[in-house]
Parts: C-alpha cells; sequence; structure tokens
C-alpha cells in the first residue's frame, strides 16, 4: 500500500479521519503479523514438553559425571512429565559431545552437560565454539573432588615431602592425568607453577587408565577427580591432598592445596545447556526442572557417593560464571604456556 503525502505525521499537514483510519489498518495489520509470529512460540512452549529428551553426556557411561548427570535427569523427567534419554558422546576431553550437543536444534528436546573446559579448549582451538555465544545456560550443578595420589608404598608421606623432592630433581616426577589440557593437567600444572617445581606429565585417555597406570607402579602420581576414593579408602594409595576451597568431607586428613600455601582452588563444576537461540519459556521450564531436580535427595544420595560438592546456580548466574571462568582462562592458558603444551 502507497503512503501519501496527507499521511504523513508531520505537524504541518493535517489528519483526514479517512487517512488515519489507513493508519490504523496498518498498524493493527503489523501488530496482528507479529501476534501471528509469537503465537506458535507460544503455543509450542506451554505444550512443551510433547515427546522424550534426548540428554547428551560428554563423558563415558559410567564415570562421576554420567552417574551425576542420570540422577539429575531422572528426577527432572518427572517434573517435566516426560523421559530423558542420556546419550553418550564421549572424547576429546569432553568436547565432542559438547559440540555435538550445541549443534543440536534449539528446540528444547536436545540438552546436555557444559564441561566447564569448554571456556579453555574454545580459546586453544581444539573446540570450535564460542561458549559465551553458542549456548544457553540452564543450570550450575555440581563440581568435582580432585586430589593427588601416591602409591601406598611411595616414599612420599606428605605433599611437603614431595615438593622437596621435585624441587631437588626437578623434572624427575612423572604424574598420570586425563588428558592434555583437561581440569587434570592444568590444575597439576598451576600448582606446580604455585610451588616453583617441575613434573613430567604422563596423558592418558580417561581418569580410569591414569588410575591404572599408578596402581600398576608405571607412574609415581596421580592427579584426578575422585577415582582414587576407593583405593584411598583400601588402603593401596595415600592422598596428599585434595583441589577445593575447603577439605572433602570424605577424606577429612587430606589437606586443601590453598591451606597448605597454594593459591590453587580447581573444582570443575558441570552444567547443565542447551543450544543458543532456545525459547526463553521453554529454557525457563527446564531451569525449573533442573533446580528442583538439584534439590531432590535422589541427586544428594550420589553426589555425596562420588564427592561432587552441590554447586547450584541458576541459569543467568551460571552465564555470569562461564564468562568469568573464560577471562580467567584467557590468563591460565597464557600463564602456563598451554599451547604450546599442547602442541608437544
Amino acid at each position: 500500500m502507497k503512503i501519501s503525502p496527507q499521511d504523513s505525521l508531520s505537524p504541518s499537514h493535517s489528519f483526514s479521519p479517512f487517512s488515519a483510519r489507513r493508519r490504523n489498518l496498518l498498524i493493527g495489520g503489523a501488530a496482528l503479523g507479529v501476534a501471528a509470529l509469537a503465537k506458535p512460540l507460544r503455543a509450542a512452549a506451554q505444550g512443551y514438553p510433547e515427546r522424550p529428551l534426548t540428554f547428551i553426556c560428554p563423558w563415558p557411561a559410567g564415570g562421576t559425571a554420567d552417574q551425576s548427570m542420570r540422577a539429575l535427569c531422572q528426577v527432572a523427567a518427572r517434573v517435566l512429565g516426560q523421559a530423558i534419554a542420556v546419550e553418550n558422546k564421549a572424547g576429546a576431553s569432553g568436547m565432542i559431545g559438547t559440540r555435538a550437543m550445541a549443534s543440536a536444534k534449539p528446540d528444547g528436546y536436545t540438552i546436555g552437560q557444559v564441561p566447564i573446559s569448554v571456556t579453555r579448549f574454545s580459546q586453544l582451538g581444539t573446540l570450535q565454539l564460542d561458549p559465551l555465544k553458542d549456548l544457553t545456560y540452564l543450570a550450575r550443578t555440581s563440581g568435582q573432588t580432585f586430589g593427588m595420589a601416591v602409591p601406598a608404598e611411595s616414599r612420599f608421606k606428605s605433599l611437603q615431602e614431595l615438593v622437596a623432592f621435585a624441587k631437588a630433581n626437578p623434572g624427575k616426577l612423572t604424574y598420570a592425568h586425563a588428558g592434555v589440557g583437561g581440569a587434570t593437567h592444568v590444575g597439576m600444572e598451576e600448582f606446580a607453577l604455585a610451588a616453583g617445581i617441575q613434573f613430567n606429565h604422563v596423558p592418558y585417555k580417561g581418569g580410569a587408565e591414569a588410575l591404572q597406570a599408578v596402581l600398576g607402579g608405571h607412574v609415581d602420581l596421580l592427579a584426578d577427580s575422585s577415582s582414587w576414593a576407593p583405593h584411598v579408602e583400601a588402603g593401596k594409595l595415600r592422598l596428599l591432598a585434595t583441589w577445593g576451597e575447603r577439605r572433602a568431607s570424605r577424606f577429612k586428613d587430606a589437606p586443601t592445596l590453598k591451606e597448605l600455601g597454594y593459591n590453587v582452588v580447581v573444582d570443575a563444576p558441570n552444567g547443565i545447556g542447551a543450544p543458543k537461540g532456545l525459547d526463553p519459556a521453554v529454557a525457563m521450564k527446564l531451569r525449573e526442572a533442573f533446580r528442583a531436580a538439584v534439590a531432590s535427595p535422589e541427586f544428594k544420595q550420589v553426589a555425596d557417593r562420588i564427592d561432587a560438592p552441590v554447586l547450584y546456580l541458576d541459569g543467568p548466574d551460571y552465564e555470569k560464571y562461564v564468562a568469568a571462568m573464560y577471562q580467567k582462562e584467557t590468563t591460565l592458558i597464557d600463564k602456563l604456556k598451554l599451547k604450546e603444551l599442547m602442541k608437544s
């Protein structure tokens, strides 16, 4: 429709009743157009979810992260009234599954775990994803209890003894970890920098392989999340220190790195996200479901069993946390020369 000069909003022109009616029709038509576009979105959100969801876990089945995510999905499924199928897409330190989730249709039917290491790997170039732009954040759930353990027959009875030996013998001590650039590798290198020592790191495909290497006597020291726990309790391994803000409730005799004078805290919290572009009303339903799941007795039982401290944050606060961690990783990558380590 062509608008005549008489329809101008300029004060130098008067409005005729006819032109006013035409203007109202135009505005009304535009409003109806917007409403028509918004209606399917609102209807979709009101009926959501109408079918089962897929939850992508970027770690192998049976591991600590997998156990915690399955417990959360079980409760969230009850809240949502639909089943949630957990699909394990492991590999590349959790990045294969994360990328698969981020690439899915943003309709609320594919969600998944977001390892906080996305803030590091995206900057190292091993993950083609921008965690500040390419994800919708739903909830931060729980952390992990990391620690350093040696075989029971090791000469090192304390972390102080290990540090003293490492200072006198740079690069002689070996430690096993779950992959270059991952939390255990970066955490150990951050500790080594703080302590003024140098290790020889030995990467494995996962924590289970790293654990077996130390139990088999092939590597001096294990850096991992609580895979060491049953072996410490059985007397096969000695826990020298944990990496959290506070001592682990099951291992109160083991000091934290922080209380030993090293300003290093690593808890690598797990979180739940969805692809970018998720409808806000759908995101709200998912946030409410996982808020209830994190607060449930079922999840607390699993979290206690795998030594996973509950570190809940709602979606918007979780997004702010990720942005803060991204900045921290930028500094850490430079300080630890991680890009050079990744190539070596």
